[in-house]
């Protein structure tokens, strides 16, 4: 039995930076159907940017937006366009979590501190990771407030869709950064590579990557790390890095365990999703087998399914939520599988190529 050499509770929240957080927030309450919990901001005390907390279950966003010229984020959402920032971590004891980060390699962008408000204490710390990316540390073990001090409660109830949790998070990395990122999270944070892909797998005729799949030591927080491989044409990877303008956050997969609920709302409000050709489901029985799900209506939802050793997944994909062809979500419900879909790869991909073409990016 190996030991958790980092102990991880769970991802606390991630946090995206963005040009507009009220907008933002109005956008996911009314459409992925988030809570907004929190807010801090001009009327906080909060001076120099404002965020909005939204809450569905287990799953926490946040959205900060710089209030002034100048700000240090400023430059980055303008390199960016509006981006996952930081994937932050409930940990038990912080000081330890940040000197044994640093003292394994990781650079520090947050030094550890005691936030304090009426409600109590929270302490925290940042590391950096991949692009401009950082994961948070965090104990609110003292704390009652709605998410962290200055931060004052919202009571604006979105209509849920199901979501559960963040099932994982997925980075892209230049070429030749994969390995890199995949050792830096095994020294410094204890995870290990749960699965491999290579271009043999996730191939069509025109792009492939490569990706690992790193997990913590207790198995609740798993990122995959993709990285483009050579293809004939310029791959989802590629399109990716030139439209962000480096590594940086590619999706985060949100977990229900109704996905024919979730996607039928998501659908109704507007949110559009990556389709597949209808002989991806002529085919699906020989494939994955009995399922408890019709496949007339995962067809008519476009959604996919795949099966490995201990069970199968259902799982889509949204299209780009923003401008840019960058950040997308993916909605996942698992009945026992523990994969990510490898049987969909090259479907999926497919329908990718067909959106860049449509972009003129292939």
């Amino acid at each position: 039995m190996s030991t958790d050499t980092f102990p991880i509770r769970r991802v606390d929240h991630v946090r995206h930076y963005v040009n507009n957080a009220r907008q933002s927030s109005f956008f996911y309450q009314h459409t992925f159907g988030f809570s907004i919990s929190g807010y801090s901001g001009l009327e906080t005390g909060s001076r120099d940017e404002a965020s909005y907390v939204l809450k569905q279950n287990d799953l926490t966003l946040c959205f900060t937006a710089p209030l002034r010229p100048g700000h240090p984020m400023a430059p980055l959402i303008a390199e960016h366009g509006d981006f996952v920032q930081d994937i932050a971590f409930e940990v038990d004891d912080v000081d330890w979590a940040y000197k044994a980060a640093t003292d394994r390699g990781a650079i520090g962008a947050v030094e550890p501190r005691t936030l304090e408000d009426d409600h109590g204490k929270v302490r925290h710390a940042a590391i950096r990771t991949y692009g401009n990316v950082v994961h948070s540390l965090l104990n609110r073990d003292a704390y009652n407030g709605p998410f962290l001090p200055g931060f004052r409660a919202e009571n604006q109830p979105g209509d849920g869709i199901g979501i559960i949790e963040v099932d994982h998070c997925v980075g892209n990395v230049e070429l030749g950064k994969m390995n890199v990122w995949v050792k830096w999270y095994e020294d410094v944070l204890g995870f290990a590579n749960l699965i491999s892909f290579d271009d043999k797998d996730i191939s069509t005729d025109y792009t492939a990557l490569m990706s690992k799949v790193m997990a913590s030591g207790n198995g609740r927080v798993k990122f995959p790390i993709n990285e483009p491989a050579e293809g004939k044409k310029k791959s989802q990877i590629d399109e990716y890095l030139e439209f962000f303008g480096g590594a940086g956050v590619q999706h985060v997969a949100m977990r229900t365990d109704d996905i024919v609920y979730t996607v039928s709302r998501l659908r109704a409000r507007g949110v559009d999703f990556l389709s597949v050709p209808k002989t991806y489901y002529d085919m699906l029985p020989d494939r994955v087998g009995k399922i408890d799900e019709d496949i007339d209506v995962l067809a008519d939802l476009g959604i996919l399914v795949d099966r490995d050793d201990e069970g199968y997944l259902l799982q889509i994909f949204t299209k780009p939520i923003t401008d840019r062809p960058t950040l997308f979500y993916e909605i996942i419900h698992r009945k026992g599988a523990k994969s990510f879909g490898k049987g969909n790869f090259k479907a999926l991909f497919e329908s990718i190529e067909r959106e860049q073409a449509l972009r003129g990016t292939l």
